[in-house]
């Protein structure tokens, strides 16, 4: 078992222990309803067969049907899927919505193939989870590497299999195929949402206003990328921000607008955006730094954005900001879990802090089965409804039982699920 998923299941432990809920009742939780693992094998190019491994890994379905991401990475294995869908379980419930979790990927680095190799493995997906998956059975979305054009795909494979449109089968779609407004920036709108929540109603930070409260994000892309948009837009100071290739530091404080435009152009973060190349080494206050060195910044909010295993034991000493931000799944370990919360450091953890993208889904989903259509607005608006009533439940219980974020927010889940449980007559 990996630590990841070891981690994930004893955080799970912990929150029964304090909040007085069955351990009985939580072993079940602790292993997957159902496991499918594939290999899929694709005719590439060059017109030689590559074999990949692919896995989709359904939770607990006890609220509703399963519902989770489908991931592309090199890294990708059966424990780290196993406890994405732990979170994804505990993540739906968190924020009251008529989901199970499941979670989903392929071991492959997408960028070494091309578009037509890529579709091909999207769809061979597809094929070997159909009669596992739709609308009322496991939803799939979006994850690492993974964008509207796979969904677009899936979907369409799934239809085709399917012997009809299922525009509900799969969410995080283009707008033409049934996706739906304010689904891209929704995980980034949720987390702004918290943040704001948690500043607002707590004494967090209290002796800054915003334009001095300095942030780093580690992770550029999709959601990294927007709520460093949305953040620098409410007047936050952004003053680093990285990618997979490293980042940059301004202590004064970045133009997200010109990092996001630049990295459009050029995939990555430049160097650039700083200074103009000819002057690169005068003493200007922008420098280039590693990811991490990045979480190491003395900041007010330090918000990892990419991969889960990012603030361990190693390097937990390093970390000064007060605040951190879990936009990414599962960044911080259990053991710099626990020395962050002995020195008072407050960690909104991932289940919380990144579900405004499952609600952007189910938003979706729902618009797809009624045939409604709304506006980004509107979206926007049932997402900060949403994050704000389960943050504030959340905080509630975290002051109740004087405790963490973390075991609160795990706390709220594991009441939802085991009373639909008890309802279903499963326990």
């Amino acid at each position: 078992m990996s630590g990841f998923l070891e981690n994930t299941i004893n955080w799970m432990r912990e929150a029964a222990r304090i909040g007085g809920i069955a351990e009985s009742a939580v072993r079940i939780l602790e292993k997957p309803r159902r496991v499918i693992e594939f290999q899929i094998p694709i005719k590439m190019d060059d017109g030689q067969v590559e074999v990949f491994s692919g896995y989709r890994v359904q939770h607990d379905d006890a609220l509703g049907p399963f519902k989770g991401g489908i991931r592309f990475h090199p890294d990708v294995d059966l424990d780290e899927v196993s406890a994405l869908a732990i979170l994804m379980t505990l993540k739906n419930a968190a924020v009251d919505l008529p989901y199970g979790g499941a979670k989903g990927g392929i071991r492959v680095d997408p960028y070494a193939l091309s578009k037509p190799e890529l579709e091909r493995l999207s769809r061979g997906f597809v094929n070997e989870v159909f009669y596992y998956i739709g609308p009322e059975k496991d939803v799939p979305a979006p994850d690492i590497n993974t964008n509207q054009q796979i969904m677009a795909w899936m979907f369409d494979e799934f239809s085709k299999i399917a012997g009809h449109v299922s525009h509900a089968s799969f969410t995080g779609k283009p707008l033409v195929l049934g996706g739906s407004e304010g689904r891209e920036a929704a995980t980034a709108y949720g987390g702004m949402v918290v943040l704001s929540e948690l500043l607002s109603k707590t004494e967090i930070l209290k002796d800054y206003e915003r334009k001095d409260i300095g942030i780093a994000i580690q992770g550029f892309g999709n959601v990294g990328s927007h709520i460093a948009r949305l953040l620098f837009r409410e007047g936050y100071k952004i003053v680093a921000v990285s990618d997979a290739k490293g980042g940059l530091y301004n202590r004064n404080g970045s133009d997200i607008e010109s990092l996001i435009m630049a990295q459009q152009e050029m995939g990555r973060i430049s160097r650039d955006s700083c200074y103009p190349a000819t002057l690169a080494n005068l003493p200007f206050p922008c420098q280039e730094i590693s990811n991490a060195e990045l979480l190491a910044l003395d900041v007010q909010i330090l918000v990892p954005a990419a991969l889960e295993g990012q603030i361990t034991e190693g390097n937990v000493d390093l970390i000064k900001a007060p605040v951190i931000l879990e936009m990414a799944n599962g960044p911080v370990s259990r053991e710099a879990d626990r020395i962050l919360n002995e020195r008072g450091v407050v960690i909104v953890p991932d289940v919380i802090a990144n579900a405004g993208g499952v609600i952007g889904s189910y938003f979706e989903w729902v618009q797809n089965n009624t045939g409604e259509q709304w506006d980004e607005e509107e979206v926007l608006i049932k997402i900060k409804r949403k994050m704000e009533k389960a943050f504030g439940e959340i905080l509630r219980l975290s002051g109740e039982y004087k405790t963490d974020l973390r075991t609160a927010t795990y706390m709220k889940s594991l009441s939802r699920i085991i009373e639909a449980m008890k309802l279903r007559g499963r326990i």
